[in-house]
């Protein structure tokens, strides 16, 4: 006679496939379920319907259903690098009540289904700021498979005037090591190859991730010798609010907010 399963850890795609018939609306495209610390009526407002509503409605149209499921930690499974995995219901990550190997530790997985994407995030020792950060991201990454021919020409656009200008930095780390690759190997930048295809994606997965937190939070960008120069970073983020303008009552810039 079998037991009953063990809830302290669970695969991800076990988890989700357990509790989707829980999911609470919060729009048309996302739900929510919630595993860890009870939500008072401000952490529902700060973790989900905040950055949900903050959104543009040029995202949100295009994305497939979206629920989220929020829990105490994740561990990161064998055979996996860190990042958000997506491989279905066969991904290697666990959802775990107590706290796994720092060296194991994960924030975010992902778990797809037929036209649905299951969101996982680790609530429990993450601050707010990061995890607003990782919702963006994964919600950017996503866009990376979406977005249109004519925002695809734009950026790609934009970023060969940067290189053929010699712009130094990028806007995080593994579009900095992606534009490395594209200039070591690569002389002629305004050629199109795989390489800089890759580039260009992952240029605009994290320019998306600053945009899309830049409207639902004030943040402050970190300078460093790997950052884009101020000047080169608003030029993007001046395309992608014309693109995808953010929804109405919200900004980029503190001088577009209303009022």
């Amino acid at each position: 006679m079998s037991g009953q399963p063990d809830l302290s850890k669970l695969s991800v795609g076990q988890f989700a496939e357990r509790f989707r018939g829980e999911m609470i609306p919060l729009s048309n495209t996302f739900s929510y379920f919630c595993a860890s610390v009870p939500l008072t009526e401000e952490d529902l407002k700060e973790y989900l319907e905040e950055p949900v509503a903050a959104l543009p409605p040029s995202v949100s149209s295009v994305l497939p259903k979206v629920s989220i499921m929020l829990v105490p930690y994740l561990e990161r499974g064998e055979g996996r690098a860190k990042g958000v995995a997506k491989n279905g219901l066969a991904s290697p990550d666990f959802v775990c009540t107590e706290k796994p190997p720092d060296n194991r530790l994960s924030w975010a997985s992902q778990v797809a289904f037929e036209n649905e994407e299951v969101l996982l995030f680790a609530l429990k020792d993450q601050e707010v700021a990061e995890y607003h950060y990782r919702f963006y991201h994964v919600l950017a990454a996503m866009m990376g498979d979406l977005w249109s021919d004519e925002v695809q020409q734009k950026y790609s656009e934009l970023l060969r005037e940067e290189l053929n200008s010699g712009v130094h930095g990028e806007v995080d780390e593994e579009s900095w090591r992606l534009k490395q690759t594209l200039l070591r190997r690569q002389a002629n930048t305004r050629k199109e190859t795989k390489l800089f295809r890759d580039y260009a994606c992952q240029s605009f997965i994290d320019t998306l991730t600053l945009y899309l937190h830049g409207i639902c939070c004030d943040i402050d960008v970190e300078t460093g010798p790997r950052q884009l120069p101020s000047r080169y970073l608003r030029k993007r983020l001046n395309l992608l609010a014309t693109v995808y303008p953010p929804p109405a009552g919200y900004a980029v810039f503190p001088e577009s907010h209303p009022g």
